[in-house]
């Protein structure tokens, strides 16, 4: 596993054109991604995880006009978005396939999308994530550094030696020392225009 700084981006970036997977900290805990719409990055991020591929991964894109090219808006979005977002939000909303980006490889990768077309974002206010989207051009996979079933990890050290035995394991790590312990982000769905909270956490949405 590669060791980066904060500060090397470009190295970041490189590694996640080429499909790599990367162990990064976000707002809340350390997280671990990859370039959404590389289907086989993606399916080797459940393989580190050893997760059900049902259970769908979240997108972090860099704006609400990003998240437009992805999920069927509705007014319910646009509230949502003008209020919380940037931030510590996830909303689950149906996800809007584009047929002329097929030819580009730019669809989101199955995994990403739900078996039920569902698709998880996040507009995150954290600068990290917000440059490496920005300079990525694309979304990234953003889930819990860890294997399912662990809890989440603060310590970029923790996070190293959970992975050090596994078959399967990230190709680097941001290291960004100890995290202060937060809230997990909160989770909405918002289907058919209609608002439904998943999982509470330290955004308390209120429309």
């Amino acid at each position: 596993m590669i060791i980066l700084k904060i500060t090397d981006l470009d190295k970041v970036v490189e590694l996640l054109r080429k499909g790599k997977e990367i162990i990064f900290p976000t707002e809340t805990s350390y997280g671990l991604g990859c370039d959404a719409t590389n289907q086989f990055a993606v399916d080797t991020i459940f393989k580190i995880k050893e997760r059900p591929i049902a259970k769908s991964l979240l997108i972090i894109v860099l704006n609400a006009e990003t998240a437009k090219k992805y999920l069927v808006w509705n007014e319910m979005l646009e509230k949502i978005s003008q209020k919380y977002w940037p931030g510590p939000l996830t909303v689950i909303g149906s996800y809007k396939k584009n047929p002329f980006w097929q030819f580009w490889k730019k669809n989101l990768a199955r995994g990403v999308v739900g078996t039920d077309n569902s698709v998880a974002v996040r507009v995150t206010d954290y600068p990290l994530m917000s440059e490496l989207s920005a300079r990525l051009g694309c979304p990234i996979v953003a889930t819990s550094a860890n294997v399912s079933g662990n809890g989440d990890f603060y310590n970029s050290q923790e996070v190293i030696g959970q992975f050090s035995d596994q078959k399967f394991s990230p190709d680097a790590l941001i290291d960004g020392g100890a995290l202060p312990l937060r809230s997990p982000t909160t989770i909405v769905s918002v289907i058919d225009n209609k608002l439904k909270v998943l999982r509470q956490g330290e955004c308390i949405v209120e429309i």
